[in-house]
């Protein structure tokens, strides 16, 4: 029975893995982080039905970890990929994570024994909360196993901590091994997915905006740990303690920027950040919030009448692209021109979120090089044909699924995902049906 390789477990890959496996296939499903989920798993809400994501995302997660036809490997990497469709070799590096997965029963007393415990930032609260060396991304993470970071880890960098009773004493089980080396699998494979996924643009790249620079202006991926319940301020919209009366959202952070080389939209950054706006409203309802846009792009099936929710929850919109935010007391100044005005506007908030778009990932490069892929002139990867052929690549046998193609909602990423399954099963579906002729 032929097997597929799919590269990425976030919603797009989860979605790939769990077609095929249903449909009686093996899946090795390969994935950087310790735990599946990607960056949905971070969300607090989705538009624009307002559904909890975690509670769209925790059973498929669920359901992957505990598929028989998926072989889940994360904290991995695809290392090498040689062959052609239907006889695909793979290589996949298995990083030490220096706790014996099979022993571990998620006690966390590994963590609670850290001696850098709170001192590291989160990946996962992207840098609003704090973990250990030795850490679980997420509480509903799958496998639900803990981690023990190598490059923070003074046991892995020192031979010694000095804490007592250091976190291998603490465990009960036994499962922490310091000794633990990377391992590499040899996997053979008729199709590949590739659903590597997206990072958010870096706001730092537009230094006008303060952000890194005063701390109370953030990002819309922070502002969603924010307002999470499972966040570090268990949803409540603060900072350090602080009550946020006035809160100013600015639209198009990295996208739509030529002189940034992304002239291409985002897609999801005007909706998200009316969703963002509607929570503001829900927990401080006293709040003024303003949201400074270019254009509104409320272009999917009830988006349009999210939007007009919003607005008519006393969201106030205003056309304009400010230039600058400035510190003025305790509080933080945008500067714009409303261009519908036709004159300069100052606008005081205790918070400013940037919705920054979406970007292809820092690794993006490395997997083009590994799998002999193309990038389109947006560094995104490229589809064989739009139209015609949009989840194939030019590469037989290696689809494309979420936003590694292109920046798109979750939907149409759980779409696209769904095709490249099916794509992936026809291609095995072919390769056991030649070796059944070839055994004849």
């Amino acid at each position: 029975m032929s097997a597929t390789l799919v590269i990425g477990a976030g919603i797009a890959g989860m979605q790939a893995a769990l077609d095929i496996a249903d449909a009686g296939f093996t899946v090795y499903l390969v994935e950087k982080e310790p735990s599946i989920g990607g960056r949905m798993a971070q969300l607090d809400e989705t538009f624009p039905t307002l559904d909890c994501s975690s509670c769209i995302l925790t059973p498929k997660m669920v359901s992957v970890g505990g598929h028989a036809n998926i072989e889940l490997l994360t904290y991995s990497e695809v290392i090498e990929v040689s062959g052609e469709a239907g006889r695909f070799q793979v290589k996949v590096r298995k990083n030490p994570r220096y706790i014996d997965i099979d022993k571990c029963t998620g006690c966390g007393l590994c963590a609670e024994n850290c001696r850098l415990k709170g001192r590291i930032d989160s990946e996962f609260n992207v840098g609003m909360g704090k973990r250990g060396a030795a850490y679980l991304p997420f509480p509903q993470a799958v496998p639900l196993k803990y981690t023990i970071d190598g490059e923070h880890c003074l046991m892995v960098q020192r031979g010694k901590c000095g804490k007592s009773p250091p976190c291998r004493d603490a465990c009960p089980s036994g499962a922490i091994d310091f000794d633990q080396q990377a391992e590499i699998l040899e996997l053979e494979v008729a199709s590949i997915v590739v659903a590597t996924g997206f990072d958010p643009f870096d706001p730092l790249l537009k230094p006008e905006y303060g952000y890194g620079v005063y701390d109370n202006v953030i990002t819309g991926l922070q502002f969603e740990r924010l307002s999470s319940a499972s966040g570090p301020t268990y949803g409540e919209i603060k900072l350090d303690g602080r009550q946020i009366n006035d809160v100013v959202f600015i639209q198009c952070v990295g996208s739509r920027d030529r002189n940034l080389g992304n002239a291409y939209c985002s897609r999801v950054c005007c909706m998200y950040t009316a969703k963002q706006a509607h929570l503001v409203r829900e927990k401080l309802p006293d709040a003024q919030v303003s949201v400074f846009y270019m254009d509104i792009r409320a272009f999917g099936k009830g988006f349009e009448e999210f939007y007009d929710r919003v607005r008519a929850e006393r969201v106030r919109y205003r056309r304009g692209n400010p230039s600058e935010i400035v510190k003025r007391g305790e509080r933080l100044v945008v500067r714009a021109e409303d261009t519908l005005l036709g004159q300069p506007v100052e606008v005081e908030a205790d918070l400013v979120v940037l919705a920054v778009g979406l970007v292809p990932r820092a690794d993006t490069e490395a997997v083009t090089q590994l799998l002999s892929l193309s990038r389109c002139e947006d560094g995104f990867l490229k589809e064989a044909h739009p139209k015609l052929r949009p989840t194939d690549t030019e590469i037989e046998g290696i689809f494309l699924a979420g936003c590694c193609q292109g920046p798109k909602d979750i939907p149409d990423a759980v779409a696209q995902a769904k095709a490249a399954a099916a794509s992936a099963i026809v291609v095995m579906s072919q390769s056991d049906s030649k070796a059944i002729s070839d055994q004849e």
